[in-house]
């Protein structure tokens, strides 16, 4: 165990990675900590390595991961979002609510494709709010949850949205009931 965490703190990405596919299994606390720490490291392949082993675990660490939703990272915060969403954690939607207000508008993005993946029940207003969200991926994200859970959007606010001028929220909006 001193070596896995020696490795993922300190050794090179390739050292990182080799590791990380190693740990789909892993239930031991330390351990999946490091893992999620692996979420915010520089390399972009590491981090996909850690998103892969967490999601991939079958143990049930859901736990870990919504304490990381508090994480001082933008990138742990998003990408833990997401792995809760694809891991089906349902318990989790609470938590990823508080998220669709984040300071970051990468967390926001995720929070809400998280909520549109987990079928968030009681998310619609939040939707519908972040649909005039300062930041289109966001609002992309908003609205495809809108269209996947079949929210009705208010005339009003397809109108706010249309005069945004953007070819795809106006191909999202296209799919709109």
């Amino acid at each position: 165990m001193k070596n896995i965490s020696k490795v993922l703190e300190s050794g090179s990405s390739q050292e990182k990675i080799k590791i990380l596919e190693t740990l789909d299994k892993t239930d031991n606390p330390i351990i999946l900590e490091k893992i999620i720490s692996k979420l915010d490291d520089d390399d972009i392949q590491v981090r996909g390595e850690a998103f892969s082993s967490l999601v991939l675990n079958e143990n049930d660490i859901s736990y870990f991961l919504i304490k990381s939703l508090n994480s001082g990272s933008k990138n742990i915060r998003s990408f833990a979002s997401l792995i809760l969403a694809n891991r089906n954690e349902k318990d989790a939607v609470p938590e990823i609510i508080k998220l669709a207000n984040d300071e970051r508008s990468m967390v926001r993005s995720c929070a809400l494709g998280a909520l549109g993946h987990l079928r968030a029940k009681g998310a619609e207003e939040i939707f519908l709010q972040s649909l005039l969200d300062s930041n289109l991926e966001v609002r992309k994200s908003a609205l495809q949850a809108i269209i996947d859970l079949k929210i009705i959007v208010p005339e009003d606010k397809k109108n706010k949205i249309n005069k945004q001028k953007d070819s795809e929220i106006e191909k999202l909006l296209l799919k709109l009931k």
